[in-house]
């Protein structure tokens, strides 16, 4: 039971800020790829100890998830191959180390990055569902502010 719960508090943290701003989400063949970048320090300690998430106002966290679209549902998670990276507004690049995390039926793909106050990073994913030769990829920008 605890497990379950852990999972949808992470779930709904985790997608907060889809809810609370526009959606962060890139549609296409057949797929919704939703991607979202926070401070990790948004996540309850149990949370990140649970999923192994070091929890730092200093620390950023990217959030995935593929969505396979079916009509008349809200789709199926579906696994798949992602890489990412960030770039700052001088040009540097850093590779995300993205890993899995697999809830019952549910795929969420998570990198965590360092930040500072007031940066801008752009985020290049590329999502690869499984059964696609060819990626997806998504950009996003998001501004870090460290409290």
């Amino acid at each position: 039971m605890k497990h379950r719960t852990l999972h949808a508090l992470f779930g709904c943290l985790l997608f907060l800020p889809l809810l609370a701003s526009a959606e962060n989400a890139t549609r296409e063949r057949g797929y919704t790829v939703h991607h979202n970048a926070v401070s990790s320090a948004m996540l309850t300690p149990e949370i990140a100890d649970s999923y192994n998430i070091v929890r730092s106002k200093y620390r950023g966290l990217l959030n995935v998830s593929v969505i396979r679209d079916q009509a008349g549902t809200t789709g199926e998670s579906v696994s798949a191959r992602v890489k990412a990276r960030a770039r700052d507004l001088t040009g540097r690049v850093q590779d995300l180390a993205m890993r899995e995390i697999r809830e019952g039926d549910a795929y969420y793909y998570i990198g965590q990055f360092p930040i500072v106050d007031g940066e801008t990073l752009t985020f290049s994913i590329e999502v690869t569902p499984t059964g696609l030769q060819r990626p997806i990829k998504a950009e996003i920008t998001q501004q870090f502010f460290v409290d």
